[in-house]
C-alpha cells in the first residue's frame, strides 16, 4: 500500500493499515519536511503558548518504521499516479531523483492548501500562509524580531474564519497591533450573524480592529521587498506581517490528472469506505468530499477531526479489502461540521446546520438564543454562555446549534452533535440525563434550558425575536414618523438600575413589578393614578399593539409577556437572550 501525503489522514490510514494486516507493506509519501504533525496547534505556536516547534511533532518517520515497520519518504513528491500499471512516480526534492513506487491499494491523503488570489504584492516578504510548521516558525520570528527591537508589530489578518481569529488573538497577546480584515459582512461565515457579532464585539474589546464588508486588493513593499502597506476597498494600512487566511480548497490536481472523480465541492469523491471511483484507490482527508448528514448534500468540512476518522476507516477498508458492518461499524463520511475555538476570553462552538443553512436547505426553522450559566451560580469560576438551538418545526427535529462564551462550551456542543448525529428531538434534548454537580452544570444544564425555551416556543407558549430580526426592524423604522402602526412598542422589565446601564435603543422601561401591577388597575384593586407614566401608557394601548418585551437574559421578559397576554395583550414577543445577547449596541 502507497500512501500520497503524511499529515493527519495519511498517517492516520498508514498506521491502521499495518494494524489491520502486519503483513501488508506500507509506504508513505510526504513532499515536506515533517510528517503528523499537529496542524490545529500551529496558532499556537506562533503566540508562544507551544513553545517549542518539536511539541507540534507527534511522530517522526523513524518513529513510523520502528513502531509499525512502515517507511515515511519525506521530500518526496508524488507528481503522477499511473491508475492502469498502478504506480506512483514521484521525485525526490533534494536529490531530484526520479522515482517508482508500486501499489495493490492506493490512498491519497494530499489535504488542501490556501485560497490565495494572484493581486499585486501577495509574494511580498512577510505576507504569509499558516499550513506548515515552517510557516509558523517564520510568522514567530517576525514576532520575536520586533519584540527584541521593542517595537509594536503591525500584524494585518486577511479572513475572519477560525484559523484567522486565533492567529490574530495569538499575535495581539504577544503585544503585536492587529487588524482583521473580511470580505464578508460578518467574521465568522459558518455561524449565524448573532453569535458572530458578540465574538467581534469581544475581539473589539481586546483592541484588535475588526473590519467586515471590506476586501484587500494589494500589497506594497519596500526596497528589499518587505510588505509595508495594505489597500483595501475603504483604506490603506501600514503593515508589517499579514496571515492571508480567507480559506483553503482541497489539493486535488493529482487525482484530477489521473482520472479520479471530483465532487461538487471541488473534492475528491468517496463511497461510505472512502474508496474512488477507480477500485483499489481511497480519499481521505482535506481533499476528499464528505455529506453533510443532515441534509445529504456533498460537502467539504477539512477539519482535523474529520480527517482522523477517515483516515482510519480507508485505512481498514484497504487491509481488509472487506466492506463496511463488519463490526456494525458506522462510517464518517456523514459528517456535521462541529467545531470550537479559543478567542481570547471567549469560546466558540458549532455544530450542524446554521439558521441560514437550515433556511436554504428548505427547513422550516425556529431558533432561541439562550443565555445560561455553565455550572451553579453560585460555584466560583461559573460563566454565562449563550446557546442557539436550531430546529425544523414540523418534526421537532433538531438541525443544529451555536455557543458562544466566556465559560464551558466544548461539553454542550459535544452533548448537541451526539443528539444531532442520532437524528435527536428537541423532547429529546430536553429529556436526556446528564451529569451533575455544582462544579460542573447547573441542575438543569444550558442545554436542556435552551430545548426548554424551545419547547415553549414550538408549542405557543412563547413568540420570540431574534436579535437580528429586531436590529432589521429598528433599521426599518427609521425615518418613519413617530406614529408609524408598524412601530413596536418595547418595554425593558428590568429594574431602573438595571435599565440605566444600557438597553435596546428606543426602550422604555416598566419594570416586571409595575406590570404586575397593571391586573390590580383592570380589576379596580388599585388606582391607575398609582402607576408610574409609562406603565399608565402601556395600559391604554390598543390590545392588538405589537409588544417586545426585553430583559437581561429572556426569562424576565417571558413573565411579562405571561402578565400581559392575561390582560389581552396578545401579540407579545420576547427579544431571545434579553440584551445579554443583543450586541448591535445599546443606549
Amino acid at each position: 500500500m502507497v500512501v500520497i501525503g503524511g499529515v493527519a489522514a495519511g498517517t492516520k490510514a498508514a498506521a491502521k493499515a499495518k494494524r489491520e494486516n502486519p503483513d501488508l507493506e506500507v509506504t508513505v509519501l510526504e513532499k515536506g519536511e515533517h510528517i503528523s504533525y499537529a496542524g490545529c496547534g500551529l496558532p499556537y505556536f506562533v503566540g508562544g503558548i507551544i513553545k517549542e516547534g518539536k511539541d507540534l511533532l507527534v511522530r517522526s518517520p523513524q518513529d513510523f518504521n520502528k513502531d509499525y515497520g512502515i517507511v515515511v519518504l519525506t521530500h518526496h513528491e508524488a507528481y503522477k499516479i499511473l491508475t492502469e500499471e498502478k504506480v506512483v512516480l514521484a521525485r525526490d526534492t533534494e536529490s531530484g531523483q526520479e522515482k517508482a513506487f508500486s501499489y495493490d491499494r492506493l490512498i491519497i491523503a494530499t489535504g488542501a492548501k490556501p485560497v490565495v488570489p494572484p493581486i499585486p504584492g501577495i509574494d511580498l516578504k512577510n505576507v504569509f500562509t499558516l499550513r506548515k510548521p515552517v510557516d509558523a516558525l517564520k510568522m514567530r520570528s517576525a514576532l520575536e524580531k520586533a519584540e527584541a527591537e521593542q517595537r509594536k508589530l503591525k500584524a494585518l489578518v486577511v479572513g475572519g474564519g477560525l484559523i484567522g481569529l486565533e492567529v490574530a488573538e495569538n499575535m495581539a497577546l504577544r503585544g503585536a497591533s492587529v487588524t482583521v480584515v473580511e470580505m464578508l459582512d460578518q467574521i465568522l461565515p459558518g455561524f449565524d450573524l448573532e453569535i458572530a457579532k458578540i465574538v467581534e464585539n469581544h475581539m473589539r474589546d481586546k483592541g484588535v480592529n475588526v473590519l467586515t464588508d471590506e476586501k484587500v486588493n494589494s500589497f506594497e513593499g519596500d526596497r528589499e521587498g518587505f510588505v509595508i502597506k495594505a489597500y483595501t476597498t475603504k483604506r490603506t494600512l501600514d503593515v508589517d506581517l499579514v496571515l492571508w487566511a480567507t480559506g483553503v480548497k482541497p489539493d486535488v490536481t493529482l487525482a484530477k490528472e489521473a482520472g479520479i472523480a471530483l465532487g461538487p465541492t471541488g473534492a475528491i469523491e468517496v463511497d461510505e469506505n472512502f474508496e474512488t471511483n477507480v477500485k483499489g484507490i481511497y480519499a481521505v482527508g482535506d481533499c476528499a468530499q464528505t455529506r453533510n448528514l443532515l441534509t445529504g448534500n456533498p460537502a467539504f468540512y477539512p477539519l482535523g477531526s474529520t480527517a482522523n476518522k477517515m483516515g482510519r476507516v480507508a485505512g481498514t477498508r484497504a487491509a481488509r479489502q472487506s466492506f463496511l458492518g463488519t463490526a456494525k461499524e458506522r462510517s464518517p463520511l456523514y459528517v456535521l461540521g462541529t467545531g470550537v475555538a479559543k478567542i481570547f476570553d471567549m469560546a466558540v462552538a458549532r455544530t450542524g446546520l446554521s439558521e441560514q443553512d437550515a433556511r436554504k436547505n428548505s427547513f422550516d426553522a425556529e431558533t432561541v438564543l439562550v443565555p445560561a450559566h455553565d455550572r451553579a451560580h453560585y460555584y466560583p469560576g461559573h460563566k454565562f454562555i449563550i446557546t442557539k438551538l436550531v430546529v425544523d418545526k414540523p418534526t421537532q427535529r433538531l438541525l443544529g446549534a451555536q455557543i458562544v462564551g466566556e465559560g464551558v462550551v466544548d461539553k454542550p456542543i459535544d452533548v448537541i452533535a451526539t443528539a444531532l448525529t442520532f437524528g435527536g428531538t428537541v423532547g429529546d434534548l430536553a429529556a436526556i440525563d446528564l451529569a451533575y454537580a455544582p462544579p460542573f452544570s447547573m441542575a438543569l444544564s444550558s442545554t436542556i434550558v435552551a430545548a426548554n425555551v424551545m419547547l415553549n416556543k414550538l408549542s405557543g407558549r412563547m413568540t420570540g425575536i431574534s436579535p437580528v430580526d429586531l436590529k432589521r426592524r429598528l433599521d426599518e423604522e427609521k425615518g418613519k414618523p413617530g406614529g408609524s402602526a408598524s412601530r413596536p412598542f418595547m418595554v425593558d422589565v428590568r429594574t431602573e438600575a438595571e435599565f440605566l446601564t444600557g438597553t435596546v435603543p428606543g426602550a422604555v422601561n416598566i419594570p416586571l413589578s409595575d406590570i404586575r401591577r397593571l391586573k390590580d388597575v383592570v380589576r379596580g384593586a388599585a388606582s391607575e393614578l398609582d402607576l408610574p407614566d409609562e406603565a399608565r401608557k402601556l395600559l391604554r394601548l390598543p390590545r392588538e399593539t405589537e409588544l417586545i418585551l426585553i430583559c437581561r437574559i429572556g426569562q424576565r421578559a417571558y413573565l411579562a409577556a405571561l402578565e400581559l397576554k392575561r390582560l389581552g395583550f396578545l401579540n407579545c414577543k420576547v427579544l431571545d437572550g434579553g440584551v445579554m445577547s443583543y450586541s448591535f449596541g445599546l443606549e
